[in-house]
């Protein structure tokens, strides 16, 4: 092989030729430096987020299907203030008008009380014709007039499309309710908080149903029938419920790291007459299922579960002290000698 032999003139040419390419190469590749990679816990955030909408998308599909096969609410359910009017046919003089009261009746001649509340204008009507058949009418036909509807609102609250106040018709179940809203947003989280008012309006009850039960479980049972005047309310992913004997129960933001103790001052504190040595911590498993944990907010140890990280969903349960209750209960009748007692609230 033949050798090339090239003059140093030439050379000094050719790298002066040459030379601005490389620089300008060497300084492009300066410029833009290693590129990153992607943390493996940035992808996995984007995983769940990615399967979070996933699971949203599939809740509102059947949100959708639920509110396009449901057919139209065709009677009204009576409720506490509703103003009715009652026509008996066969008698004018049965003919009434007035409201539901607070224990659910109105009054019609000869009747006296009629409990109505919860039933549907048909559901009454039947009902009141049963009782003139009874006593009164050989073949009594009854007719309803709503005149003003006051208890039939319900209010969707939190990570809903369209949050609001809704006229609340005819029986309807969870899934109906929140397709009203047009289904979920992308941040809501999956367990609904429905808020009614119960026996005792000034203690009204809260009910937690997970909607992936439903959804991918298929537990229809959990899809609860919504009455006249409840709250419903889907707080967004990374929350966790506390209630009980605290100030301020309800939902609260997981912060980072947030413990159960820290959770419970969120919720102003535990009230006078919580069970510190009470607590329960509930969490949904991997599995699907629910643990209960036992926590003890006395012991300051790390064996009390007052330290546990909390997750998604969690719900924080403190129960009443039975004697502190009944300590703070008690009153002292002014005028004369005894004793009375006012239940305190859970949250004083």
């Amino acid at each position: 092989m033949k050798s090339i032999r090239v003059s140093s003139r030439f050379a000094a040419r050719l790298f002066v030729a040459l030379f601005p390419c490389v620089l300008a190469l060497s300084f492009a590749g300066c410029v833009r430096g290693p590129q990153p990679t992607a943390k493996f816990e940035d992808v996995m955030v984007r995983e769940q987020e990615n399967d979070s909408r996933q699971d949203i998308r599939q809740i509102n599909e059947m949100l959708l299907a639920t509110m396009v096969n449901s057919p139209p609410p065709t009677d009204y359910i009576l409720g506490e203030g509703d103003l009715i009017q009652v026509t008996v046919f066969e008698d004018d003089n049965l003919k009434s008008e007035g409201r539901v009261g607070a224990r659910g009746s109105v009054t019609l001649p000869l009747l006296g009380p009629v409990p109505v509340q919860g039933l549907t204008s048909y559901e009454a009507e039947r009902k009141i014709e049963d009782l003139y058949r009874a006593k009164y009418l050989q073949d009594p036909h009854v007719s309803i007039f709503v005149k003003e509807h006051v208890s039939g609102k319900i209010t969707l609250m939190g990570s809903l499309k369209k949050p609001g106040t809704y006229d609340y018709f005819a029986r309807q179940r969870l899934l109906d309710v929140l397709a009203l809203a047009e289904g979920l947003t992308d941040k809501a989280g999956r367990t609904v908080q429905v808020r009614r008012k119960g026996d005792d309006p000034s203690h009204p009850k809260t009910l937690f149903v997970d909607l992936d039960e439903i959804i991918k479980n298929g537990k229809t049972e959990l899809n609860i029938e919504i009455q006249g005047g409840d709250v419903i309310y889907v707080p967004e992913a990374g929350t966790v419920y506390v209630d009980g004997a605290v100030k301020r129960p309800g939902s609260y933001a997981i912060t980072q790291t947030m413990s159960v103790q820290e959770a419970i001052a969120s919720a102003g504190g535990l009230s006078k007459i919580a069970d510190d040595n009470n607590v329960k911590l509930v969490r949904l498993s991997s599995n699907g299922t629910r643990e209960v944990m036992q926590l003890n907010m006395r012991d300051s140890g790390d064996s009390s579960g007052r330290n546990i990280e909390l997750k998604d969903r969690d719900v924080i349960y403190v129960e009443t002290h039975g004697l502190k209750a009944m300590t703070y209960g008690l009153r002292v009748s002014v005028g004369f000698i005894g004793f009375g007692f006012d239940p305190p609230s859970t949250n004083q």
